[in-house]
């Protein structure tokens, strides 16, 4: 599996559905809403195989308003979200939601019935910050390990990073929008997200 389609993969299966009651583990959680998000991927196949933007509707319906996209475009920007102006800050946050819809939602369906094993887990009662570890198993080649990375919040459990092989999501994309921050400036950044979404034809909800 190519890492860019586990990410995609491991995107989706964090889709979060009713709210967590009180106790219930991240890890517990992750098992829950996956299972959830998968059965409608299988239910909705054919929807889907006629009118593939449906992806993007069940993906923005069901996984982006349980991502705390504020934290993980800080993280992404670095020093660089210090010096942005909130409408700045606003416009890549939505450039940056729609680029993951784009990336994983013409994936998901092919993904769908990939074996998910998850690794022993531990935390405490006060934690804040908690590691689901997985792996998706696919039907030929290596396992594929994925790590989720969720911190409290008011409203439950958000995920703020997602790590495949070792390699986190936000510290990929960190690297790549810095390299053209650097050269062209942020502005060009989202610019270059929202030309790049506009041409996918993917709009935020």
């Amino acid at each position: 599996m190519r890492p860019y389609l586990a990410v995609i993969l491991s995107l989706a299966l964090l889709a979060f559905g009713p709210p967590a009651f009180p106790g219930q583990s991240p890890q517990d959680l992750v098992y829950a809403t996956s299972t959830q998000m998968l059965g409608r991927l299988r239910e909705e196949k054919t929807a889907i195989e006629q009118a593939p933007e449906r992806l993007y509707e069940l993906v923005s319906e069901i996984v982006l308003p349980h991502f705390d996209f504020e934290r993980m475009g800080r993280w992404t920007l670095g020093k660089y979200w210090q010096h942005a102006t909130d409408p700045q800050r606003d416009q890549f946050i939505n450039e940056f939601r729609s680029l993951l819809v784009r990336k994983y939602g013409s994936a998901l369906a092919e993904y769908a019935d990939e074996e998910i094993v998850y690794l022993p887990f531990s935390m405490s009662e006060n934690d804040t910050r908690v590691t689901v570890h997985t792996e998706i198993k696919p039907a030929s080649g290596t396992p594929v390990r994925i790590a989720y990375r969720l911190h409290r919040t008011d409203s439950g459990w958000k995920v703020y990073d997602v790590a495949i092989e070792g390699i986190s999501l936000v510290t990929n994309y960190r690297t790549s929008f810095t390299s053209t921050i650097r050269q062209d400036g942020l502005e060009q950044l989202i610019r270059q997200l929202a030309a790049i979404n506009k041409e996918a034809g993917t709009t935020d909800s």
